[in-house]
Parts: structure tokens; C-alpha cells; sequence
């Protein structure tokens, strides 16, 4: 967690440089990774529950909130892109053990909980399998853009 000063200078995870008159680029990454065999309305569910989690974890990939020209108010959304990548079981399985082994905010989507319809039964469901059996469909990582792409090694990017 970055500290006040961080956040308020710009400084540490989350930084965002930006040339003169050119594009953003951020140090961080928030990406997404879903297994291919998923139908096309699974792909957006679990991608719309995964990052739902980001923002809680890391409140630096929130930014300001939006308003029209008439003033209306609306809520703040990322301040950064989502890239959403696919890949192998295989493939999702072992990003999750790298996003482990470098303690990185992470959240997971497993098969089980397409059978579940509410948050205390998708809870239950990912806490009754170990680590190391759940059946990982999808999972939604954030942090500095090496590691989580490091993360991501195997992945490609969604079509």
C-alpha cells in the first residue's frame, strides 16, 4: 500500500509518467486472465466479478469521479486500461502460482462458482477446495507492469 505521500506526489506503485503532449503510461498493470474454453457470456461475467475486487485491495487504480457537462455526477472507474488475456487450464494455473509466489493482489474465479447466486456461496465454494485443486477459470491481477507480466507468461492477449 503506497503511503500519503505517494499517492499525493505521484510516487511509488501506480506512478504515471506522461511526455509532454504524448501518451500515458503507467508502471502498473491490471490485467485479466481467462481460460479459453469459456462461453462468450462467461468471459464477461468473470471478467466484471474479478476486477469488481481490484478497486478494494488497491484504491491507487481508482481515480477521480466523472461528470458531464451538466454536471451530473458518476462513479469513478479505473484510471488505468484493463488487458484481458486468455490462455490454457495449464497456462491459468501456473500464473496463479507465480501471482502467489510474488504476493501480488490477485482475485480468482472458479468453475464452481457458476453454479452458485450469491457472494456468501461463491465464498464457500472457493474456500472448500485447497490451492492447489481449485479449477481456476479466471483470475484478475494488479501490480508493477513487469511482474504481472511476468504473471502472464504464456497468456495471449483476448481476441
Amino acid at each position: 500500500m503506497r503511503t500519503e505521500h505517494e499517492i499525493e506526489t505521484g510516487t511509488g506503485i501506480g506512478t504515471v509518467a506522461k511526455p509532454e503532449g504524448g501518451p500515458v503510461r503507467f508502471d502498473t498493470r491490471i490485467a485479466v486472465l481467462l481460460r479459453d474454453d469459456l462461453e462468450s457470456w462467461q468471459r464477461l461475467n468473470v471478467t466484471a466479478f474479478l476486477v469488481s475486487g481490484l478497486g478494494t485491495a488497491s484504491p491507487e487504480v481508482i481515480g477521480e469521479p466523472y461528470a458531464d457537462a451538466d454536471d451530473t455526477a458518476y462513479l469513478p472507474m479505473f484510471r488505468q486500461p484493463v488487458l484481458v488475456f486468455e490462455g490454457t487450464k495449464e497456462t491459468l494455473t501456473a500464473a496463479h502460482g507465480r501471482a502467489l509466489s510474488r504476493s501480488l493482489p490477485r482475485a480468482v474465479f472458479t468453475s464452481d462458482l457458476f453454479g452458485t447466486g450469491n457472494d456468501r456461496d461463491n465464498r464457500a465454494a472457493v474456500r472448500a477446495v485447497g490451492r492447489g485443486r481449485l479449477d481456476l477459470v479466471g483470475m484478475a491481477v494488479y501490480g508493477p507492469r513487469n511482474a504481472v507480466d511476468k504473471v502472464l507468461k504464456g497468456a495471449r492477449m483476448h481476441p
